[in-house]
């Protein structure tokens, strides 16, 4: 499968950015709101096991509380450890994505989401591109694969898709189009959203404000977390 190999490409890309982390650097803060760059590394790496799990037919995560007290504890990690771990669980989902199963299956991820089968890969490749520029460690979102941000576009905006509040929106990058929010309504005007790619994507996934974005027939819509 493609996206295995992106997976891999954008987990190579990582662990070579962040072995210039050293033992301060890794406790100072990430772009993520309360969490260190250690507690992203931490992250990235138990997504792996999380995932491994997903396509063994296991639960996800034990529960929520398990799941951050694991990021917690592995979070003050030194650098090397941290990289070892990361190296090593991707390895462990390669291999547990090696094995010949069904992918066009139902699989159940945290919170009662399903999917199919076939989308974890990509899954997998969103967690490691993002959180790789949520390291702020000179990653941006303009230096993602034009591949992936277009795939993550419309994946985002399909999961607002139906959702009473987001106003009628259509989003456009001056190439491609897509649509999201709740259906149209008659006398509500449909809001269009247009910006560079890669500002469309930070605004889906509440990585940047929309400032950098064009709002026509209404304000920019607020999105709900994700």
């Amino acid at each position: 499968m493609r996206d295995l190999a992106s997976v891999r490409d954008a987990t190579d890309r990582l662990l070579t950015a962040a072995a210039k982390l050293n033992n301060d650097s890794t406790t100072e803060p990430s772009r993520l709101p309360g969490w260190t760059r250690g507690h992203v590394l931490a992250h990235v790496a138990r997504n792996a096991d999380a995932l491994v799990n997903v396509l063994a037919g296991r639960p996800m995560y034990v529960n929520g509380e398990a799941r951050d007290a694991d990021i917690e504890r592995d979070a003050p990690r030194p650098p090397a450890e941290q990289l070892d771990d990361v190296r090593e669980s991707a390895a462990r989902f390669e291999a547990q994505a090696a094995i010949p199963a069904d992918w066009s299956r139902t699989i159940e991820m945290r919170n009662g989401v399903t999917d199919s089968a076939s989308r974890v890969p990509f899954r997998r490749w969103v967690e490691v591109e993002l959180h790789h520029v949520d390291l702020g460690i000179g990653y941006e979102l303009e230096d993602l694969p034009e591949e992936f941000v277009q795939r993550e576009i419309a994946f985002l905006a399909a999961r607002f898709s139906g959702n009473p509040d987001v106003p009628p929106t259509r989003i456009t990058d001056g190439t491609h189009t897509w649509s999201t929010g709740r259906d149209g309504e008659p006398g509500v005007p449909e809001v269009t959203v247009s910006g560079p790619a890669s500002d469309v994507v930070g605004w889906l996934s509440g990585r940047r404000d929309g400032s950098a974005l064009t709002a026509e027939g209404g304000l920019l819509p607020s999105l709900p977390p994700l």
